[in-house]
């Protein structure tokens, strides 16, 4: 229990900075809106990495069930 707590938090930790970095980053190229798209994508990348890493599913090449991402 107290992993998956761990977890969690760490998930949104690493979803909080990543929102902040895409206003800083719209900041910077003056869209806003544009900046939190940008983190919206990393993040659903991280959490797909991050949940593949968890289930034992990471890499691209398992060739006892072909080509998986």
């Amino acid at each position: 229990m107290a992993a998956s707590k761990k977890q969690r938090w760490s998930w949104l930790g690493g979803t909080v900075v990543l929102v902040v970095l895409g206003v800083v980053i719209g900041l910077v190229l003056q869209n806003v809106w544009l900046g939190l798209l940008l983190a919206a994508i990393v993040s659903l990348v991280w959490l797909f990495a991050v949940e593949s890493r968890k289930g034992d599913n990471a890499g691209v090449n398992d060739e006892s069930n072909g080509i998986e991402l």
